[in-house]
Order: C-alpha cells, then structure tokens, then sequence
C-alpha cells in the first residue's frame, strides 16, 4: 500500500534547465513571500523531496539511482550506452552523462530541501510545533542522505546548507571530513525529533536517521561512531529481518519490518520505473539491459558455509546446487522460472517452456537466441515481481533505501575494524545470515579480527548485491582496481566450468586454474585506472567545472 500522496505543487517545480546545478537552483525557485505559510503547503513542499530523492542518470528508465549503481562495479553489466560503461573501461571523463545528470539531481534534491528549510519559517505560527519540527527532521534527512552519495562518488564536493543567489554560487568544494562532520550532526539532531518509525509510510524516521548515520560513520572510518548509532537502531526494537528473503523485493514486502527506508512510487501519480523491463529475460519481454557476473555467482558459498572451491557439495555440472539460497533469490539462474517461462541461457537451448498459460507449452527460446538476451547467461531477480510482467516499464514497486540488515553488518563491521572483537560481532553476521529461508550455517567461533573481516564482506556482497552498495564497498576496502580490472566474465555458452575458480578472502573469483576458462563469455574488458587513485572517484562534470571556476578537478582527469 502507496502511504504517501504525491502532490506536485507547481510552485515548488525546482529545476535545472541551464548551466549549472549549483548557480541555477535558487534562480528557479518560487518567488511568492506568501508561499509556505501553512501545514499543508510545508506537507507539499516535503513531498516534492521525495518526488526527486530517487534521482536517476540518463536511461535508467527512473530506476532509483542505487539500483543502478552495481552495473559499476564487478558484480554487474551496463549494456546500453547511458554513460555507465565508461567508468568501468578506463574512459571516464568530466562531459559523461551519467555522471553530470547524477550530479545535477543530486543538487535538485539538495537545493528543494534547502528552500523548505530556508522558507518554512513563515508557517511556524500556524502549524503544530510537533509537526512542524518532523517536516524539518525529513528534510535533513534527505539532504543528508543525498550528501552521503555525492561524497562517496566525488569525495569533496561544495556544501550547501541554505538558499544562495548567484554571486554566492561560486564556491569551492568542501572537504570530504568536513561534509561528514555536517552530515553527522544533521542525523543526530533530526533523530532527537523524529519518531522511531513511520511503519512503511516511506518517510525517514529516527531509526533511517540513525542508520544513515551508521552508514556515513562506516564509510568515513569512525568506528566507534558506527557502533553506537548502528546499536541505537537496534535496541530500539521496531526493526527485524523478514523471514523471507525474497519477499523482500516484491509487493508482498512493502511493509516489511525489514525496510527502514524506501523510495516510493505510485502509478497514480505517474511516479513508475522500469526495473522490471531493465532486469528481465527477453522470453518474458525484458530487454536484460543490467545483467550480473559470472563472479558474483561464483562467489556464493555451498550450504555447509565453504567457498566453492574448498567445498565437497560443489559439483562444477551441477553448480547451482547445494549453494546459499540468496543466491537463487537474487539471480534468475539457468534452469529455473523466471518471469514464467524456462530460464535457459545454455547456446543450444533454442526452444522452452512457455508456463504462463493453464498449459505449458514449447516456444522459441529468446533468452539463448536473441542478439541480445543476457550477455552473461544470468538476470537479476530482485524487483522483478509477477505483478508487473504484463507492463514491465510501468512498476511501482518500492525500491529499498536502507535496510535492517545493513544495520546489523555496519554494526559487525566497525567493531572488528576497531577491533572490539565479542559475541556481538558474529551474533550479528548471524542473524543476517540464518534468517529462515536462507539458513546458512553460523560462523565458526574464535575467528581473529582478519577472518572476520572477511566474513563479513563477503556477506555483504551476497546480501546486498543488486542493491547498489558494492561499488562504495569496493572502494572504501580500497579493492575495486582489483575487483574491477581485467575480463568481466558471463558464463560458458554451452556448458559449465570444469573446476571452481580460487576464491579469495573478499569473495573475488580468480579464473587462472580453471581448465576451460577461455570458453567463458569475455563480455567486455575492463580497465581500473589507480594512478592518483583516479578511478576511486568520479570526474567533476565539466559543465559545473565551467560554472563555479573555484572546483578543481578530481586528481587524473
């Protein structure tokens, strides 16, 4: 059920039409002095934040732009031209579009809460103290959530915290530090306000609040400051994990415990993504635009909690057996149902099962003969819901911001990098890990601070992926000109390995002793450039660089 009522005030219609995100939003804003001066205007000004916190680039089909973000990183495929590929083949430069339309709506985002924060002074006489402080806290919120984003792509970035006119846009970047210290103190002060929870209304709430802050304390090294706000949340007692995993990324879980935050959409209000044509097969009339590697299936575990390659329940002919469940919840393996018909990517498949109808019957395999069926042999399963496979671009499926899971491994993850290894620390991989439809075993007691680690990384990666964390985690554990570099492999055309490939202490696949790797499908050769750590960060686009002459360029562009 759509809790929130997307209400577009035409006043409040921030747009960037000109050069420059950063000098042209306050150009463009409302211009009455009457405007914000009850509860209901403050409401649609609040709604018209959340109408833009889903920003997207270019061709996402207004997919919510973490959705997106996995096609740049080693776990997933871009296979339109939308300005994503050139930031895994070496190409990246301040006119890609992607990065330029991310940046710019970013700023929308930014520079509609910054209007409300600036104006909703006119209302305060006429609105209940209580309400009127919550409609501050979202704002702050989603302000603060949106610099977490810009940080971790760009590093410093300009803040800006109130509506500037032109003479003041001119500004320089502010340290990547600082932006955090804000974004911190912004968490903490709109959780003090906020309700625990808003019961899956999509509005922010101390517990998203809290979780942000986990979240920007990881990603910055503050250890200790992860601990406590990841461990507020969960004493709080109003978040758990769903008891089914896959649910999750459907309708059926919209009003998930689970979900601390999620980006809305409503067919009503004309608010729809196309996730489920992005991911889908091309049997069930998907385009496999986004499409996952070999590697990420791979990197699941078998069902006794071993790596494939030191597992005796791996078989390499039948390798999608015996293996952590997520990973059948996260990807549509060859083999299985997926959007109703048999899911064969194996070259020779030229005919399968059509099970939409009361009868099954035979149809032309799209999924192994079209020109552009899945370039890896799998789809991404999360957000493709049966409910939307008669209009596939048409979803108003909700697509999670933060959830209950990542509390519990940003939790696990600062105490062992502060290295306040105890119970707690694997209590909570755990709990993630043993939720009843997945049921992987605990982990092993007495594991040292190194194990840990990379216990817990590698259970991000297979319960995040396809949710857009990897391309933040990969960077931040400084692995991504690694993880990135070299062949993005699909599986073998027609057949399987005939060994598991070495995996190491992150999860990353090495394919150097597999026997017949050379008939995996090389989809493209990718290039991480690590000189001045270029690749770690994104190119200021060079429309803003052109606009605010005080931005220097990030090193190697």
């Amino acid at each position: 059920m759509k809790n929130i009522t997307y209400i577009i005030a035409g006043t409040l219609l921030i747009l960037i039409a000109a050069c420059s995100s950063l000098d042209q939003y306050p150009l463009n804003g409302p211009s009455s002095d009457t405007y914000l001066t009850n509860e209901s205007e403050l409401k649609e000004a609040l709604y018209e934040i959340y109408d833009a916190n889903s920003y997207e680039g270019p061709n996402s089909t207004r997919m919510a732009h973490n959705i997106v973000l996995d096609a740049l990183s080693d776990i997933g495929f871009e296979r339109n031209s939308s300005g994503i590929p050139a930031f895994v083949l070496g190409n990246a430069n301040p006119n890609n579009t992607y990065s330029r339309d991310m940046w710019k709506s970013a700023y929308v985002v930014i520079s509609r809460c910054n209007y409300l924060l600036t104006n909703m002074h006119r209302a305060e006489n006429n609105v209940n103290p209580k309400t009127y402080g919550e409609i501050a806290a979202q704002a702050r919120v989603v302000r603060a959530y949106t610099y977490i984003t810009l940080t971790e792509l760009w590093g410093d970035v300009p803040l800006v915290t109130t509506m500037i006119n032109l003479s003041e846009s001119i500004m320089p970047r502010t340290p990547k530090s600082e932006v955090c210290d804000f974004i911190l103190k912004e968490l903490d002060e709109a959780a003090a306000v906020l309700p625990d929870d808003y019961a899956g209304t999509g509005q922010v709430s101390a517990s998203t609040a809290l979780a942000l802050k986990a979240r920007a304390a990881l990603y910055n090294k503050r250890w200790d400051v992860a601990i406590q706000a990841a461990k507020a949340v969960m004493d709080m007692g109003v978040h758990e994990l769903h008891n089914d995993f896959a649910e999750l990324f459907m309708y059926a879980g919209a009003g998930s415990k689970e979900i601390l935050w999620s980006f809305q959409y409503l067919k009503s209000a004309k608010k729809v993504h196309g996730t489920c044509r992005n991911f889908g097969s091309r049997n069930g009339q998907g385009h496999s635009n986004k499409v996952p590697s070999q590697s990420l299936v791979d990197a699941y575990q078998c069902t006794d909690g071993k790596d494939i390659d030191k597992s005796s329940l791996y078989d390499p002919k039948k390798p999608f057996e015996n293996r952590d469940p997520r990973m059948a919840y996260t990807l549509a393996l060859p083999g299985s149902i997926f959007m109703g018909y048999q899911f064969e990517t194996h070259k020779d498949s030229v005919n399968c099962w059509n099970y939409r109808g009361a009868t099954p019957t035979r149809v032309k395999n799209e999924d192994a003969t079209n020109a552009y069926a899945t370039f890896t042999g799998y789809c991404w399963r999360k957000y493709v819901d049966p409910l939307d496979y008669a209009n596939p671009v048409d979803s108003e499926l909700n697509q999670i911001a933060i959830r209950y899971a990542e509390v519990l491994l940003i939790y696990a993850e600062a105490k062992i990098e502060a290295n306040q290894i105890d119970e707690s620390v694997s209590a909570a991989i755990n709990e993630v890990r043993q939720r009843p439809t997945v049921n992987m075993p605990a982990l092993p007691s007495g594991l040292n601070q190194s194990q840990l680690r990379s216990a817990v990384r590698k259970e991000r990666l297979y319960e995040f992926a396809g949710e857009g964390l990897r391309l933040f985690d990969i960077r931040r554990w400084r692995i991504a000109e690694y993880a990135i570099n070299g062949p993005f492999y699909g599986r073998v055309p027609k057949g399987y390995l005939q060994s598991a490939p070495q995996i190491d202490e992150n999860g990353i696949p090495d394919y150097s002793n597999v026997p017949n790797k050379d008939e995996m499908r090389v989809v493209e050769v990718r290039k991480f450039v690590k000189e001045d750590d270029r690749d770690y960060l994104w190119p200021i686009p060079e429309r803003e660089m052109s606009a605010n002459p005080a931005l220097v360029q990030n090193p190697g562009f």
